[in-house]
């Protein structure tokens, strides 16, 4: 699972060890960017999401991978789990599928799935995630490609999943999404998970500061972080709950479920904006279930 620039990489939550380091430079660090919300199109979100995950990519596998695990299939911050949802389908039904995982991070999800007997390919824009991937091991294979222009044929795969990977972070997520159905074969299954689109009208913060309605829920302007030039160095788009609906649907796939998980009372860790202080009130994660015809 993929998460964003707005959960606060900085805000440590376990206690794995650094596993890739760069030396460190003795140089002054360089300025905070700035937070805004403005226009960023397809060329800019792409070359921007792929510099900060190539740059964040070590620490956010410190300070969120004793929770993904090497090798489970969780869906978003709640903690919901493949194992007990089942959105892909009943796990003996795995076997010998084959299946793409967009925005795989460290590919933690394609190994669980390989240990079901699943065919996966993992893929992330980031050179760097698939490195954790490399670090972690397995047989699963990796590709470094961008979500918008897929490096298969068509039909390949018979099921495709993204837990919080590419969608959240494209300028057009119908590009992606009708990618992902040019290689899925017809009957095939896609589910991905992304920030509930009602979290974008609250501030991103897990206490009460983060309960009071700060922003438009319609006003669809992508959050953006800008170095002193004002290039992007981190962007993510807002899509409404209809926005994404249609997405689906002119993309040519049948939704057939919209999971919107609640928190469960196990889970007493804080993600960035996500709590059981919020969870509790809001839901943080949309699951959409689809199907190609």
């Amino acid at each position: 699972m993929r998460g964003h620039r707005r959960d606060g990489v900085g805000r440590k939550s376990t206690t794995r060890e650094p596993i890739i380091q760069e030396p460190v430079s003795s140089e002054p660090t360089e300025p905070e960017p700035e937070a805004t919300r403005r226009d960023a199109d397809v060329v800019e979100s792409s070359r921007a999401n792929r510099g900060w995950w190539d740059r964040n990519a070590d620490e956010y596998q410190t300070e969120h991978g004793t929770f993904l695990g090497d090798d489970r299939f969780v869906w978003g911050p709640e903690g919901l789990d493949e194992v007990e949802a089942e959105l892909l389908g009943p796990p003996e039904d795995l076997e010998d599928r084959d299946v793409l995982e967009i925005g795989a991070g460290a590919a933690q999800c394609s190994r669980w799935l390989a240990a079901q007997g699943a065919r996966p390919v993992a893929l992330d824009i980031s050179h760097r995630q698939l490195q954790h991937a490399l670090r972690i091991g397995g047989t699963v294979p990796l590709v470094c490609a961008d979500a918008g222009a897929l490096p298969f044929a068509d039909a390949s795969f018979d099921l495709a999943c993204s837990a919080y990977g590419a969608l959240p972070f494209v300028a057009d997520p119908r590009q992606v999404l009708r990618e992902v159905h040019r290689v899925l074969r017809p009957g095939g299954r896609l589910v991905f998970s992304v920030t509930h689109p009602i979290r974008w009208a609250f501030p991103d913060e897990p206490g009460p500061e983060g309960l009071t309605v700060s922003a438009s829920y319609f006003d669809r302007t992508p959050y953006v972080e800008q170095d002193e030039e004002g290039r992007a160095v981190y962007v993510e788009h807002h899509r409404t709950l209809g926005d994404r609906v249609r997405d689906v649907v002119s993309s040519g796939f049948r939704l057939v479920d919209l999971v919107e998980p609640e928190w469960p009372s196990w889970n007493t860790s804080e993600w960035g904006g996500w709590s059981p202080l919020r969870g509790a009130l809001l839901p943080g994660t949309a699951i959409f279930v689809c199907v190609r015809d």
